[in-house]
């Protein structure tokens, strides 16, 4: 097995080789071009389920933005992109995604990014909107603990969007978050292409 084979896009260090390729994408409407590398989640394309979600949301409002999971970075670009004022906080173990990120953000000329891991985001910022395509394959107890962390750190009635594959169980988590967070709106707003949008909405 390869050292791609065997890493993961939620492996702090991939072993895979840091390769850096460039390749075009559509972001916030123009096609762009990027930087990425082997060891990260869908090094070579935008993937199914986050188009989905950057189909379906509106421009983000100003304030603290939250990309969890973020990769090489579409979502967390995409948000500063359609929003120079926010502050966008792109979210990741992955140390080659968060440089990868960081590389994105330096070629199109993004300014108010800033890509961390988890716990290098301060405990004081309350979120104005997450949007995420976060990382099924860890398994529902570190999926939940993340959920657990960030949607309570979201402002008095601002959202979260979550894209997930029906098949990958986004009904049954929609269930939990209800029930976890019973104070919460929690409702579907779109499904496409076997995904489904979860947006949870604060009080």
């Amino acid at each position: 097995m390869s050292d791609d084979e065997q890493d993961h896009y939620f492996t702090a260090a991939p072993a895979s080789a840091d390769e850096r390729r460039r390749i075009r994408v559509r972001l916030d409407g123009e096609d762009r071009e990027v930087e990425t590398a082997g060891g990260i989640f869908s090094p070579g394309r935008i993937d199914l389920g986050t188009e989905v979600l950057l189909r379906s949301v509106a421009a983000p409002p100003d304030g603290a933005l939250l990309d969890l999971g973020c990769g090489w970075g579409p979502i967390a670009l995409t948000q500063a992109l359609q929003n120079p004022r926010a502050t966008v906080w792109a979210v990741d173990v992955n140390e080659r995604s968060l440089d990868l990120v960081r590389r994105n953000a330096e070629i199109l000329g993004i300014t108010t990014l800033c890509a961390v891991r988890p716990e290098d985001v301060p405990e004081d910022v309350q979120l104005a909107e997450i949007w995420s395509n976060p990382p099924i394959r860890v398994g529902k107890a570190v999926l939940h603990s993340m959920l657990e962390t960030w949607l309570p750190r979201l402002a008095p009635g601002a959202s979260a969007y979550l894209v997930v594959q029906r098949h990958l169980g986004a009904d049954s988590l929609q269930r939990w978050i209800a029930e976890r967070f019973p104070e919460d709106e929690v409702r579907r707003t779109a499904s496409a292409k076997g995904f489904r949008v979860i947006q949870v909405t604060r009080p």
